[in-house]
């Protein structure tokens, strides 16, 4: 049996900002790393991992200073979702061939 908890939060106007910055940062590696990975793609044909893109984070920080401004794990998340969501595509896909 599966059962599902629902809570309402009420942030503060410090912690809305947080969450902001949180959320747009991951968006911004996201996107990064999707970029990251077809380019290497069409260009090598092999794929990134996802511990090669967190290893080349870092070197965001120059370009993109704000990227500081949030916790290291939030945006190693962002390149783990993405391994998850093409791991899933690609399975989904054998089974339709």
């Amino acid at each position: 049996m599966l059962k599902a908890y629902k809570y309402r939060m009420y942030p503060t106007k410090q912690q809305e900002e947080m969450f902001s910055k949180h959320f747009g940062c991951v968006r911004v590696i996201y996107n990064w790393a999707l970029e990251q990975k077809i380019k290497t793609y069409e260009q090598d044909g092999k794929s990134v991992s996802r511990f090669t893109l967190n290893k080349m984070i870092p070197t965001l920080y120059d370009e993109m200073e704000w990227l500081k401004e949030v916790n290291s794990q939030s945006l190693r998340g962002a390149t783990l979702n993405l391994d998850n969501a093409f791991t899933r595509f690609f399975r989904e896909k054998k089974g339709f061939s």
